[in-house]
């Protein structure tokens, strides 16, 4: 398979990029600024339909929308949240994922069995509410959202929609004490894709193949 994983410099993406090159497939990674990847920066509507043009004629098997911001760890419900940071954690966590599926679709529609996962997270569950990391919440739950429209809008034109919980993960966003290595989160994840068919479009499942409540 010919795959595109946003956000491929560090983390999970990294971590997906070399288990799915090991697998033998072809991956195509982004990142904003980072040499050896292309150019892509999710936050900027510009630029998914750059690289859409960039990429040409390609046929796209796969697209892993992964990228990701998480910013508001440490906020007071009562002084925090500031409307900036609303705004930066949408445009990245949503509003990229989809400009970035709206962009890659006529190189998944050149594929015979296109896929596309979104690395949602549980914290998007609503099942799962604390009260605490308002944004990164609201958010993942809108990318979940999207993700089930998405599946909907897009089976009748063969295209499958997975939405995935990756774990908690020791990465950069996930900190230390975290379960998962970022390398057993994306075995996990590359499984996932693989299972992935218009007969499980619109799931949302966890990192290990366990459906997840929304």
């Amino acid at each position: 398979m010919r795959l595109l994983i946003t956000g491929a410099n560090r983390g999970i993406g990294a971590a997906l990029a070399k288990t799915l090159e090991a697998r033998g497939n072809e991956v195509l990674g982004t990142a904003r600024n980072t040499p050896g990847l292309l150019p892509l920066d999710v936050a900027d509507p510009a630029s998914p339909k750059a690289l859409a043009d960039e990429l040409g004629g390609t046929a796209l098997d796969a697209l892993i929308c992964n990228a990701g911001a998480y910013f508001d760890k440490p906020e007071p419900l009562d002084t925090g949240y500031p409307p900036e940071m609303w705004d930066e954690m949408f445009r990245v966590n949503v509003t990229g994922v989809f400009l970035t599926v709206q962009a890659m679709l006529p190189l998944l529609e050149r594929a015979a069995t296109p896929k596309i996962m979104i690395i949602s997270s549980q914290m998007g569950s609503n099942a799962l509410a604390k009260g605490n990391a308002l944004i990164y919440r609201a958010s993942k739950a809108a990318a979940l959202n999207l993700g089930s429209n998405l599946a909907a809008a897009l089976k009748p034109r063969g295209i499958s929609v997975g939405i995935y919980h990756p774990g908690w993960v020791a990465t950069e966003m996930g900190g230390t004490g975290a379960d998962l290595t970022p390398e057993q989160s994306a075995a996990g994840l590359a499984d996932r894709l693989e299972a992935l068919s218009l007969e499980t479009t619109g799931c949302f499942e966890t990192w290990d193949g366990r459906s997840h409540p929304y």
